[in-house]
């Protein structure tokens, strides 16, 4: 077994949205970078906010407070913008900050709370537990509405 897959198996990225901490897999995570000028895209959806360039690459930017329903925040010096890769796509999702990388057991990690709430369900892939914090994990082809396509686990 290859051992440097193994380990970042496991490495989730921490970030904050409205004072609470939330998770998506190392594996997804291209790049984190601070909040550059984006160019608005007509008949978006409303928490779409627009295009980035991306060293010649046009990547769409989500505003993840407003995709969660959230309490969105001005964008300041601690915002940036986490571009993440899934099944072939790039797109950029703001956040409030971005912190850390850490590992995350499976003994570590919960089943999603039954809310009775089908779209928080379905963005929540579990909640990990770390030094006293929880971590929201997300499901990041639910979030990003990447729909018919298979999972890897």
């Amino acid at each position: 077994m290859d051992m440097t897959n193994r380990i970042s198996e496991n490495k989730y990225v921490i970030f904050s949205l409205s004072g609470e901490y939330y998770g998506i897999d190392i594996k997804n995570v291209d790049v984190i970078e601070k909040v550059t000028k984006f160019t608005r895209v007509p008949n978006a959806a409303e928490y779409v906010k627009g295009v980035i360039n991306l060293r010649g690459e046009v990547v769409p930017v989500v505003d993840l407070a407003k995709r969660f329903g959230i309490k969105t925040k001005d964008i300041d010096s601690e915002s940036r913008i986490i571009i993440v890769s899934i099944s072939d796509m790039q797109v950029g999702m703001i956040v409030d900050s971005s912190s850390e990388v850490i590992q995350l057991e499976k003994t570590d990690i919960d089943n999603p709370p039954d809310i009775g709430e089908k779209v928080s369900e379905d963005f929540i892939k579990g909640i990990g537990k770390k030094d006293g914090r929880l971590i929201i994990l997300l499901n990041l082809k639910k979030v990003l509405k990447i729909e018919n396509i298979d999972e890897e686990s």
